[in-house]
């Protein structure tokens, strides 16, 4: 027959039309499969039939814990009424030292005395060049330096925009800990097993010494009471 094949044809077009749309029906009664995290992974599942798109802006895929873009300052918590808590870098440079494309500078601060104190004045990177290797986050000492989620920098302006300031890496504890939760507990073990270490290693430490004072004072007492030792 003339046209079956065009007939055919939108049949198959209609047939897709329509089960693209089952999972909306099914949604209906919960306010529907669209602009809402718990439909969102619906439509991300396996299971998942008809229309698959993520709806950027209004929808976002998780990223992991381990998704790095531009490095950030840690700071700790801020006390009530203060909008920083205090810095956990002390300006070592030697984020700036690994980091392949050098677009980290860092200024350090100046006590009253004219000494240089442990604490950044200044810093800055250069999102345009950052590679978001990580490096800097890995090699830094104190754990002062990580990887942020936040991938949505673009701006109309180079210079006033992707110069990033200390003020604008700065961020607290809490808000690593929201961001990557299981990274920051074994980050929060780790460096508990440390302390422990280094403080078991100065009581022993102190201990000994202890024990050496009593020894030393027996043996005094000894010669002075005219005992051979």
């Amino acid at each position: 027959m003339y046209g079956s094949g065009i007939l055919k044809g939108l049949g198959i077009t209609m047939k897709h039309f329509v089960e693209s749309y089952k999972d909306d029906r099914r949604w209906a009664s919960k306010g529907g499969r669209y602009y809402n995290d718990e439909a969102l992974q619906s439509r991300q599942s396996t299971d998942a039939t008809g229309v698959a798109t993520v709806f950027y802006p209004e929808e976002k895929l998780s990223v992991p814990e381990r998704f790095r873009f531009v490095p950030f300052l840690v700071t700790d918590d801020p006390e009530p009424g203060e909008q920083w808590g205090k810095n956990w870098c002390t300006a070592c440079g030697t984020c700036a030292k690994v980091c392949p494309p050098q677009c980290i500078w860092i200024e350090k601060a100046v006590k009253p005395n004219g000494r240089p104190d442990t604490r950044p004045e200044k810093f800055f990177i250069d999102i345009d060049i950052c590679m978001n290797c990580g490096l800097c986050a890995e090699f830094c000492p104190f754990d002062a330096i990580k990887m942020d989620h936040d991938y949505e920098l673009a701006s109309y302006s180079r210079t006033t925009a992707h110069i990033h300031d200390i003020e604008r890496l700065s961020k607290p504890i809490s808000y690593w800990r929201e961001m990557a939760p299981k990274r920051a507990a074994a980050e929060a073990t780790a460096r508990e097993f440390v302390i422990n270490k280094k403080k078991n290693r100065r009581k022993k430490k102190e201990e000994g010494a202890k024990e050496e004072r009593i020894t030393e004072a027996a043996v005094r007492q000894l010669v002075y009471q005219g005992i051979q030792y």
